[in-house]
């Protein structure tokens, strides 16, 4: 039987004072929505995203995943009920998208415990160091009794430390029947989904409560929180890639996105910045200061320092992208070198080619984005530019402060600058 996991990201967030849906803020460069959707379909057979209604963004975050729309915010339960019609009866997990850090072994753990047999009912818990007024897990005999809002809790129940994280899991036909049972009698009028545990020990449901890691349980509902959860994934992250082999000369300055690869034996300098869709391979050095996003970077290469590689960036084997130089769109080829203040766009540079400090690739007409092509072995004196559509061939030589607007064939000399004119001062 398939499982199903459900994440209700129907709440528009209002402390966040933002025109955006809650679930679109970012955490390491990744919508919230997108960090649970992507932990999710690690474990998950079928995966359906509740929102609001007129939220196309976060139905365009969610795809290709189905969709549900809560039509009315009436609570969290009714928030689930609406994704009924999409799960069966196979394990059917519920969480919510402002808990975005939940991963993928959390989650595994979710089902196995319910898998296990004894409890009808598993929910995430958490042991967090200030359990401030999150709600309490009441445990009797290795099982949940009840949660108690801290606000309806006694001093003895205050002291509990054992604290709700949100996320729960059952069976297709038990989670439907308890949606279906769940009522409204509160002050606000709303279906908590809480209330399952109270249905299920009616029932004789034994309900399992699991201690997940707290920090990847924090819930963001304000800008304060939302950097609390950044704080906690950075931390995390920079743990993992230091385990794998990568080392952080200076950790708590090292920014990761949520889908970061590197390679071991990578040594990180201070400050390093990566943005989305960086892949860097094993054995590269990334110096200070360096701000990486939508690019590649080979075994060997070395960045920076105060280095920046834009989207379609791809540096290859121990090619060298000094201190000051921007790429984008643009290929470095093996053995390369733009050791410094280059811009380098919409432009590829063949294997063994160097380019010297002052090179502009003239990639932008006003109009429309040309292309530069510079072959093997190339050298670019410094102060050129290269005025695009323009190929530069193998072992050609363009002189220092050269504008160029013509191609250049292999092993040419290219001169493209005014003729010195040097006249004695007049006494």
């Amino acid at each position: 039987m398939q499982s199903t996991a459900i994440i209700i990201a129907a709440g528009l967030g209002t402390r966040m004072k933002s025109s955006l849906p809650k679930a679109a803020h970012k955490i390491a460069g990744q919508p919230m929505l997108v960090h649970l959707i992507r932990a999710a379909e690690q474990v998950f057979d079928r995966i359906v995203v509740v929102i609001g209604p007129d939220m196309p963004a976060l139905a365009a975050l969610a795809a290709p995943h189905q969709v549900a729309i809560q039509a009315e915010r009436l609570g969290t339960a009714h928030a689930a009920r609406q994704a009924e019609p999409y799960f069966g009866d196979g394990p059917v997990a519920i969480f919510y998208a402002d808990n975005p850090l939940v991963s993928a072994e959390t989650m595994r753990a979710l089902l196995a415990r319910l898998r296990e047999g004894d409890a009808g009912l598993s929910l995430l818990g958490m042991t967090p160091p200030d359990a401030a007024k999150y709600g309490r897990l009441v445990m009797e005999g290795g099982y949940l009794a009840r949660i108690v809002e801290y606000n309806d809790a006694s001093p003895q129940e205050r002291a509990i430390t054992f604290c709700n994280a949100g996320g729960m899991a059952a069976s297709g036909p038990d989670m439907r029947r308890w949606l279906a049972r769940v009522g409204n009698d509160n002050a606000k009028g709303e279906f908590y989904l809480t209330d399952i545990v109270a249905l299920a020990r009616q029932e004789g449901v034994n309900v399992a409560a699991l201690d997940a890691a707290h920090d990847e349980c924090l819930g963001v509902n304000s800008r304060a929180e939302l950097a609390l959860a950044e704080a906690a994934f950075q931390s995390r992250a920079r743990s993992r890639f230091m385990r794998d082999g990568v080392t952080l000369q200076a950790p708590d300055t090292v920014f990761f996105a949520g889908d970061t690869q590197i390679g071991a034996d990578t040594v990180i300098g201070p400050h390093v910045v990566f943005g989305p869709g960086v892949a860097i391979e094993g054995g590269v050095e990334i110096k200070a200061f360096s701000h990486l996003e939508g690019c590649s970077v080979k075994t060997g290469a070395v960045i920076g320092p105060y280095a920046r590689l834009r989207p379609g960036a791809e540096v290859g084997e121990d090619a060298h992208v000094g201190n000051f130089v921007e790429l984008k769109a643009a290929k470095l080829g093996k053995g390369a070198k733009a050791n410094h203040l280059t811009y380098l766009g919409d432009a590829e540079i063949g294997p063994g080619s160097n380019i010297g400090a002052g090179t502009i690739t003239c990639n932008y007409d006003g109009k429309a984005k040309h292309k530069t092509v510079i072959g093997a072995k190339a050298f670019i004196g410094s102060n050129s530019a290269l005025v695009a559509p323009v190929r530069i061939g193998d072992e050609a030589l363009i002189a220092a402060g050269s504008v160029i607007t013509q191609d250049v064939p292999e092993q040419a000399v290219a001169f493209g600058r005014a003729r010195q004119v040097t006249k004695p001062r007049k006494g």
